[in-house]
Parts: structure tokens; C-alpha cells; sequence
């Protein structure tokens, strides 16, 4: 075969592969969020996971914590998100490494920055629960 041929049939692939996709290949768009409501029941486990991140949010993700008297959450870091906890019931410490304590009951929030390695622990007597709200940092 002459190279104009393998040319012309390396043409006729490409066009044809390009408009197979096209016209039945298609993805859906991605899905965009869209308003919701959300019912906080854990039943009785520790976690419920609230917000999934995208495509269900921009970049927002939370979830309801739930902690026995003494308990924590366990050590870990923001990364590359801020967080914001909110106290529904019960007394708690966040505890940033490097000495800060930030205490918190009731009706209280705490923000932790991004790169923030962090606890939170429940120092009361009842349950802790809380909510936590994670965000993509703006760099």
C-alpha cells in the first residue's frame, strides 16, 4: 500500500472514532450541587458522615462526631482544609499541637486553620456530640 493510502485510512479511523464518541460515547455532565436537607441521626454509632464533598459540594465536606465521656476523635491534621467544629451537646477541648487549648461547650465553634495538626476530646461527663465542616484552603 502506497503511504497516501495509510494516510487516508488513518484519516477514516480517527474521523470515525472521534464521531463514535461524540454522538454515543457522551458523558453526562458532572452533576452540580444542589440544595438539601440532611437529618442528623447517628443511631448510636460515632460517625454519620453529613456532607460527601463534590459533586454533592464545591469542596465542603462534614460529618456529626459523637464521643463517650474521655474519648477523643484522635490526632490528625487539616492539610490543605480549614474546619470549623460546633458543639450540639457536651463539653470538649480542641487541642492544637504545640500547646493551644481552645475549650469549648454549647453553642461554641472553634475554627482550626489548614496545617493545623489537631484533638478533639470529650472532658465532660455526658456524650460530645459535634459537627465538623471541612473546606478546600484557598492557597
Amino acid at each position: 500500500m502506497s503511504k497516501n493510502m495509510w494516510s487516508y485510512i488513518l484519516t477514516i479511523g480517527l474521523l470515525s472514532f472521534f464521531a463514535t464518541s461524540l454522538f454515543f460515547g457522551q458523558q453526562q455532565p458532572p452533576k452540580k450541587p444542589v440544595p438539601k436537607i440532611i437529618k442528623l441521626d447517628s443511631k448510636g454509632q460515632g460517625y454519620l458522615r453529613v456532607l460527601e464533598g463534590p459533586p454533592e459540594t464545591s469542596t465542603m465536606r462534614s460529618g456529626l462526631v459523637t464521643l463517650a465521656p474521655k474519648e477523643s476523635v484522635g490526632k490528625h491534621s487539616t492539610e490543605n482544609y480549614e474546619e470549623l467544629v460546633i458543639i450540639l451537646d457536651g463539653q470538649a477541648e480542641m487541642r492544637i499541637t504545640g500547646g493551644e487549648i481552645l475549650r469549648l461547650i454549647k453553642g461554641f465553634a472553634a475554627y482550626c486553620p489548614p496545617r493545623t495538626e489537631h484533638d478533639v476530646l470529650n472532658i465532660g461527663n455526658e456524650t460530645l456530640r459535634y459537627i465538623y465542616v471541612v473546606a478546600e484552603a484557598k492557597k
